[in-house]
């Protein structure tokens, strides 16, 4: 179970890897602007925001990674940036779009309960 909750854990940290890229660096590009439906010029308007929350979502990332080399010592560090993944994942849907509860918080939700079932 505890192999099962640090791939989970690694895949929600690869997923805030990929969110940063689209966030500062692919915003504005045909990949950013389809995956968040921007129209060119609401990119161009919130680039700089924008990039300021893939910023945020790299610091999810590495303190998920951190966790993880931490190895069993790493656990109350996965859990406190699972739940900032998660507590960020249904602000997102409650306020920009419903895609987020199941895109960030649903998987952030798993990884805390594999935790918890792992003794973690």
């Amino acid at each position: 179970m505890a192999l099962l909750a640090d791939t989970v854990v690694a895949l929600v940290a690869l997923l805030h890897v990929y969110i940063l890229v689209l966030e500062m660096f692919l915003w504005d590009k045909p990949a950013g602007l389809r995956a968040f439906g921007q129209t060119p010029e609401a990119a161009a308007a919130s680039k700089v925001l924008a990039a300021n929350q893939g910023l945020y979502n790299g610091f999810l990332a590495a303190g998920l990674f951190w966790g993880l080399s931490l190895g069993a010592a790493g656990s109350g560090v996965k859990v406190f940036f699972l739940l900032c993944v998660l507590v960020a994942g249904l602000y997102g849907a409650a306020t920009a779009s419903r895609k987020i509860l199941y895109v960030q918080a649903l998987p952030a939700a798993i990884g805390l309960a594999l935790l918890w079932l792992a003794g973690r």
